[in-house]
């Protein structure tokens, strides 16, 4: 069915006629901060203690604007005879956001969980040399982060906690047998009631 002519206009017109009684509205910034969404993507904060210099993030940043420097250390070994082992120490992780599009991989592929998501937005330099930032702001901005969302109370339960409560239900049965175990052992040779194996009481 073909529309009506001129029923655009008429939806346009019924619009402004809705909005124009209405009272303006001007946001008070930056005397008064601004309510951000939850998901906002503002910048990228980082959580060194989790990060293993796996590099997975700088490789598959599109932008390639993600720089890593680590070097290894050798840790001695644990006990007499064994082998020493090697770690990557960070020395410096840096974002440059003059070059980041906000995609969201990086933080996305990370398996340790040491980048997210900040609403933090007034960064802003007058030379885009300095958008460069370095690990000491990402952190500061970590702190930014806001909590995740409570979950879902009609969302099915996870399957790691479902696997982690089986497990931890079948570990507290297999202790409960065995506490009852010694109990039983004691009741079948009688000496639980006070009484000897032989059974007669005191002469």
């Amino acid at each position: 069915m073909s529309p009506i002519p001129g029923s655009g206009l008429a939806k346009g017109l019924a619009v402004t006629l809705r909005t124009m009684t209405r009272r303006s509205v001007t946001a008070q910034y930056p005397d008064v901060q601004p309510e951000l969404p939850p998901r906002t993507r503002g910048v990228i904060g980082l959580f060194e203690e989790n990060c293993t210099v796996c590099m997975l993030c700088a490789r598959e940043c599109p932008d390639w604007c993600i720089y890593i420097d680590s070097h290894k250390e050798t840790i001695p070994a644990a006990t007499p005879g064994g082998r020493e082992r090697s770690r990557n120490v960070l020395d410096r992780f840096a974002i440059d956001f003059a070059l980041c599009m906000y995609c969201g991989i990086c933080i996305e592929v990370c398996p340790f969980d040491a980048l997210f998501w900040s609403p933090e937005f007034e960064y802003a330099e007058t030379d885009i040399r300095d958008l460069t930032h370095e690990r000491d702001k990402l952190r500061e901005w970590m702190w930014t982060v806001p909590a995740p969302p409570a979950l879902d109370a009609a969302a099915e339960e996870p399957k790691e906690v479902a696997a982690a409560r089986k497990a931890a239900d079948k570990l507290a049965a297999a202790r409960a047998q065995e506490a009852e175990a010694p109990a039983e052992g004691a009741r079948s040779d009688g000496t639980s009631d006070g009484r000897a194996p032989g059974g007669g009481g005191a002469a």
